[in-house]
C-alpha cells in the first residue's frame, strides 16, 4: 500500500515528527549505553590494569593544560573582581569572590571544558579508529566485552580524575588571585585568606564536588559512545570527535546550569 500524500499544510508537521522520532531513539540509544556501561563497572571481574590506563590518559595528560588554566583564570579574576570591588570600597572581599566563583562555578566547568577538548576528543578518536580497523570486532569475535575493556574504565577514569583536576584547578586558581590581589595590588595575605575562611564553607566545595563528578560521567560517556558508533572512514572519525566535543561542552553548561538551580 502507498503512503497517502500529504497537504502542503501537514508537511511540516510531519517533518517535526520524524525529528522527534529520530531524537527520542538516540536518546533511547545514549541511555542504553551508558546503564549497560555502569552494569559492567561495578560486575566484575574488574580490570585495574586498564582502569589505571585511562587515569593516566585523561587525568595525568590533562595536568599541565589544568595547572596553566586554573593559574591564569585565578590571576584575571583576581585583577577584574579587585577594580570591581575597589569602587565600592570593598577590596577586602576578594578572597572570597575569587573562591567563590572557582569552587562552585568556573573550577568544575573550565577544568571539564579543558578535559574535553584535550582528552574527550582523544578518546572519541581513539575509538573511532578501533572500529573502522575492525578491533573492536576482534574482542567481540575473541568473547572479550569492549565495554569491560575500553568504555567502562574510561567512565569509572572520568569520576575519579575530574574531582581531583577540579581540585587543582581550584587551589591554582586562589593562588594565582593571591598573587594579583596581594603581590601586585597589595591587599594583605591575612584579609585574602581570612575572608575566604569566613565566606567558603562546606556546601560551596560539595558543590564544586557533585558538579565535577557529574562532568567527568558526561565526558567520558559522550565521547565513548561517539567513538563506539563512529562511522566507517576517516571522514567519520572527524565527524565524530567534532561532535562529542560540542556535545559534551553543551551538555556540561547546560548540567551546570541544572546543578546550580537545584543545589543550595
Amino acid at each position: 500500500m502507498t503512503e497517502p500524500r500529504l497537504t502542503p499544510a501537514l508537511r511540516p508537521l510531519e517533518g517535526l515528527g520524524r525529528w522527534v522520532i529520530v531524537a527520542v531513539e538516540s536518546l533511547g540509544r545514549f541511555g542504553s549505553f551508558l546503564a549497560l556501561a555502569l552494569v559492567t563497572m561495578v560486575t566484575p571481574p574488574f580490570k585495574v590494569a586498564a582502569l589505571l590506563g585511562r587515569i593516566h590518559y585523561i587525568g595525568f595528560r590533562s595536568l599541565l593544560i589544568i595547572l596553566l588554566t586554573g593559574a591564569f583564570t585565578g590571576m584575571v579574576l583576581g585583577l577584574q573582581i579587585f577594580f570591581t570591588l575597589s569602587r565600592f570600597g570593598s577590596e577586602a572581599f576578594l578572597g572570597p569572590a575569587v573562591a567563590l566563583t572557582l569552587v562552585r562555578e568556573l573550577g568544575p566547568v573550565l577544568g571539564a571544558l579543558m578535559v574535553t577538548g584535550r582528552a574527550g576528543s582523544a578518546l572519541t578518536a581513539e575509538l573511532g579508529i578501533m572500529r573502522i580497523t575492525e578491533q573492536i570486532d576482534a574482542l567481540t569475535v575473541m568473547a572479550l566485552s569492549p565495554m569491560r575493556y575500553l568504555v567502562a574504565p574510561s567512565i569509572l577514569a572520568g569520576i575519579i580524575t575530574f574531582p581531583l583536576m577540579t581540585a587543582l584547578f581550584d587551589v591554582v586558581g586562589i593562588f594565582g588571585g593571591y598573587l594579583v590581589g596581594v603581590k601586585l595590588l597589595g591587599l594583605s595575605a591575612g584579609t585574602y585568606f581570612g575572608e575566604m575562611q569566613t565566606f567558603v564553607d562546606m556546601g560551596d566545595v560539595m558543590m564544586g564536588v557533585w558538579k565535577s563528578i557529574s562532568f567527568g560521567i558526561i565526558v567520558t560517556w559522550v565521547c565513548t559512545y561517539k567513538g563506539f558508533h563512529v562511522a566507517h572512514g576517516a571522514e567519520g572519525v572527524a565527524r565524530a570527535t567534532t561532535q562529542a566535543v560540542v556535545l559534551s561542552s553543551v551538555l556540561i553548561l547546560v548540567w551546570d546550569y541544572f546543578l546550580g538551580s537545584v543545589l543550595p
